[in-house]
């Protein structure tokens, strides 16, 4: 089984998962809807855990940005289940994205989430798609680090505002330390069009302008 690992653009690879909501068809069903793909080593593990109940947490968040959460392990599907109802009893959490059961290796495969060095865990890996099913953002984490959530939702906001504006996001938008909540202009294209810069928006230099949306 190939495990290839997808280049940002891509498409997302099109396929029919079983998860605790029922059969999903990935990317098909999102269609006009970003979406957000995690996969997590394994059920009934804390770090794990922890993500789920703060993904769990911000999901009015990302259904505010017409954003769609998907988890997915290895484990079977009633493995997930019992986890989930272990979440919601003892920590008081409601699960409410659905979470494939990629028990073949199927999914983790196509997306490059199996170390050949770890056994048939996946990594941590976060997919972001976008209206159009394509892979905008990947981030892969070791099984032993936890993802911070609020960065893929930070860095959810950021393409959104690229795509709508035309700009680009500086770091840690929109709390950059030098231009604070302003974006970036993408760079001339010509002398002319340097010169432009110079007054047509704020900025260091003619390569580096920016404004407030």
């Amino acid at each position: 089984m190939e495990n290839k690992m997808p280049l940002l653009g891509d498409k997302m690879p099109s396929m029919k998962v079983n998860t605790t909501h029922g059969v999903i068809n990935i990317p098909e069903d999102f269609k006009g809807k970003w979406f957000v793909l995690f996969s997590h080593p394994g059920d009934f593990t804390p770090v794990c855990t922890t993500e789920f109940v703060a993904f769990a947490k911000r999901y009015e968040e990302f259904e505010k940005l017409n954003t769609k959460l998907i988890g997915l392990s290895i484990d079977q599907v009633f493995s997930h289940i019992k986890w989930v109802e272990w979440i919601e009893k003892e920590l008081k959490v409601e699960i409410p994205f659905p979470i494939i059961a990629d028990d073949m290796g199927k999914v983790a495969s196509a997306l490059g989430m199996l170390h050949p060095g770890k056994g048939t865990n996946t990594v941590r890996a976060v997919f972001v798609g976008d209206p159009e099913g394509n892979l905008r953002l990947m981030i892969y984490y070791p099984q032993e680090i936890g993802r911070q959530v609020d960065e893929v939702l930070r860095a959810l906001k950021a393409l959104q505002t690229s795509d709508a504006n035309g700009v680009a996001c500086p770091e840690n938008w929109p709390n950059n330390e030098l231009i604070g909540d302003k974006v970036i202009l993408p760079p001339a294209a010509t002398v002319e069009d340097a010169e432009k810069r110079k007054t047509e928006a704020e900025g260091f230099d003619w390569w580096f302008r920016y404004k407030s949306l």
